[in-house]
């Protein structure tokens, strides 16, 4: 995948602020440590885009990026690790909701998980909700570079059985750091968005 332009476009904390144009949308979503922030700038080919916070749970908003000004990378807030008060998350709760359920652009949502690990209940009820509502999800296990080769086969398919009861129980091993998984990722992404037909 060749990347021309990776540009921030906005933050929203309402969907009536969301873009109004035609561009398809993928979302990511995951716990506030899982990476997510490296795994966007991996696969765009920049250092910077996203920014990498310290302190896990600080993004509170959506964040809307447009990959060669053809689609949207949409970066969703964490879960599952900030300490903020219960009506705050209330609140990202609602928001994320209502994007999900909003976005008629929305063609598939990424679901983070820590490969080291594993899946959790939130990610487990997160996945269950968005198949639920006919939202096509792709899984990648982040920091498989922490993982030796035999550990990668190993998590992958301990964390594959406990999805074995949903429509895509496949998980994508994937590495910021060495650059694992990627083309194969790009591929699953490339396949959500061929919906649309894109030259891409």
């Amino acid at each position: 995948m060749k990347i021309t332009s990776a540009e921030f476009i906005k933050s929203i904390a309402d969907t009536g602020q969301m873009p109004r144009d035609d561009f398809p949308q993928i979302a990511f979503a995951g716990r506030s440590n899982v990476g997510k922030s490296s795994l966007l700038n991996s696969l765009l080919n920049r250092k910077k885009l996203v920014q990498v916070s310290s302190t896990p749970g600080k993004t509170r908003l959506i964040n809307f990026f447009l990959i060669n000004n053809k689609f949207y990378f949409v970066d969703l807030p964490g879960y599952g690790y900030a300490k903020v008060s219960k009506q705050i998350y209330k609140n990202w709760q609602i928001l994320l909701e209502n994007y999900l359920m909003q976005s008629k652009k929305l063609q598939g949502v990424v679901v983070l998980i820590d490969l080291r690990h594993l899946i959790t209940e939130a990610d487990l009820q997160l996945i269950g909700w968005l198949e639920n509502n006919k939202i096509p999800v792709l899984t990648v296990g982040t920091k498989s570079d922490k993982l030796s080769k035999n550990k990668i086969i190993h998590q992958k398919m301990q964390n594959e059985i406990l999805l074995g009861g949903f429509n895509n129980p496949k998980i994508v091993p994937y590495s910021s750091v060495t650059g694992l998984g990627k083309s194969e990722l790009w591929s699953d992404l490339m396949l959500l968005l061929d919906k649309k037909r894109l030259a891409i």
